[in-house]
């Protein structure tokens, strides 16, 4: 028997039982989009709060040594800079709650000083105007950079750059305005709800008052070059504050670290935990789908011992017999898995039209998940065909003709 005429008769028999040959790849169709739809929801929840938690790392203010509590000084963060090389940023920052009025509204307001690259470390990204630059910051300028929140309380609807604001009756222009900004974490509220001036300028404005210490800032904020620098830049700046403040870098409560690559990398360890369970979910109700798929073609061919008996009188041999339920199955599986593929994908990209909640980047069905989707469809239709395909081979001709379906 051609290939041809294998295909022709294959499909002829898929057809004829065609109620049961579309349940059993719908069961097989639904273990791709289980998989695939899962898997992508965990990649893009991971993806989320991978990008909310793009800041490397912190240290903040406090701990005690010897029972005295320790506060960073405002230059601080020039000789730990300069003994840190691991580090890209090492900078200060302070803040306090300030009156803040427009020509519209006011509000008590946490306004915050610190350098320009504050940006980076912060994920602030810039919708009006600008962030204030090294200039500014030298200088001690009065300029501002408002939250969107902060925006929208003190000026809702209205063009808020160019504006005067006044901070506890000082005056300062806005500059610009930040983007809104989905925020998980705060060591003092969300920055959306801020006002952002230069570091010179705040400390010279409004500083620490008592019982603080005198020209002490709240924290200082470090970022790493990279990931793998990371360790070397705790250590460095542990080393050098210990140095500065007289207490020993191992001495874990005396510099608390508030290390937001440590909690990444737990987050991320969660989400890996997440995607591979609904993995597994998603590759057993595929398997159970092959199951399924072996099922039915034990079945048929039962109902087909005497059509396999008659065709084995008539010279049909074994291998023949064995390709034809080998190609059924794969057709079955095939046919099933690809319609399942396609609906995923399709559905994903729908999916990833609509706006997306905090902390989610939609579902992400990358090429690797379609190659691993296409590998366990591939594996289930061998396994699947097995043994159906063996048991069909097998029959005896003699025994075959006395067969009743049913019997």
């Amino acid at each position: 028997m051609s290939f041809q005429d294998l295909l022709r008769d294959t499909l002829g028999t898929l057809w004829a039982h065609k109620r049961r040959t579309m349940l059993t790849m719908f069961g097989i169709a639904w273990g791709i989009i289980s998989i695939t739809v899962m898997v992508a929801a965990g990649e893009g929840l991971g993806a989320g709060i991978q990008k909310n938690q793009e800041t490397f790392g912190k240290v903040q203010a406090g701990g005690t040594r010897s029972g005295r509590l320790i506060r960073w000084s405002e230059e601080d963060y020039v000789p730990v800079a300069k003994e840190a090389p691991a580090c890209k940023y090492v900078m200060p920052e302070l803040g306090n709650n300030v009156q803040v009025h427009s020509l519209f509204n006011s509000g008590n307001l946490q306004v915050v000083g610190a350098l320009p690259p504050f940006t980076e470390i912060r994920s602030i990204a810039v919708a009006q105007g600008r962030f204030y630059n090294e200039e500014d910051n030298a200088e001690a300028r009065n300029v501002a950079f408002l939250g969107s929140d902060a925006k929208k309380q003190l000026f809702a609807e209205r063009e808020a750059l160019g504006q005067t604001i006044s901070l506890n009756g000082i005056p300062y222009t806005v500059i610009g305005v930040m983007k809104p900004k989905e925020q998980d974490s705060s060591y003092d509220g969300a920055d959306v709800r801020k006002v952002f001036i230069p570091f010179n300028a705040m400390r010279r404005d409004f500083p620490n008052k008592p019982p603080a210490v005198e020209h002490s800032v709240n924290r200082l904020l470090v970022a790493p070059w990279s990931l793998e620098t990371h360790p070397d830049c705790v250590k460095q700046i542990r080393r050098s504050l210990g140095r500065l403040h007289n207490f020993d870098p191992r001495d874990k409560e005396a510099a608390g670290i508030w290390d937001t690559v440590k909690n990444a990398e737990a987050n991320r360890m969660i989400i890996v935990g997440m995607e591979v369970f609904m993995g597994a979910v998603g590759v057993a109700t595929l398997f159970l789908g092959g199951l399924g798929v072996m099922n039915v073609m034990l079945v048929s061919v039962r109902e087909r011992t005497r059509e396999i008996g008659v065709r084995k009188a008539l010279g049909a041999t074994r291998e023949s017999i064995l390709r034809q339920f080998f190609l059924e199955t794969i057709i079955v599986v095939a046919l099933s898995g690809g319609t399942g593929l396609l609906l995923s994908y399709g559905f994903c990209a729908l999916v990833n039209l609509l706006p997306m909640p905090p902390f989610f980047e939609g579902l992400l069905a990358s090429w690797k998940l379609g190659a691993l989707s296409v590998s366990l469809l591939g594996l289930i239709a061998v396994l699947s065909a097995l043994y159906p395909a063996n048991r069909a081979a097998s029959v005896d001709p003699i025994e075959a003709l006395r067969f009743e379906a049913g019997g």
